[in-house]
């Protein structure tokens, strides 16, 4: 499978729970369905909550990639209204 085209980049390392999730659906409300926002955030709470939080939206987690310093690449593609 070929990488997703990343529309938006959005970077929530410094911020915590629920804060993660809040901007992570902000600028998901802010793409079209079908576009694909990246993530980056951290282990820990974030990376246990934003993709459980975006698939209960009926949004659709592509890809949890490993960057090293404690960050994590998340992809989501944004679902239908």
């Amino acid at each position: 499978m070929s990488e997703a085209t990343v529309k938006e980049v959005l970077d929530i390392t410094g911020d915590t729970c629920p804060i993660t999730f809040v901007k992570t659906k902000i600028k998901l409300e802010q793409l079209e369905p079908g576009e694909v926002l990246e993530v980056i955030l951290r282990g820990g709470e974030p990376l246990q909550n934003v993709p459980r939080s975006v698939k209960s939206e009926g949004h659709q987690v592509l890809k949890l990639e490993q960057l090293g310093d404690g960050r994590y690449k998340l992809l989501i593609r944004r679902g239908a209204d």
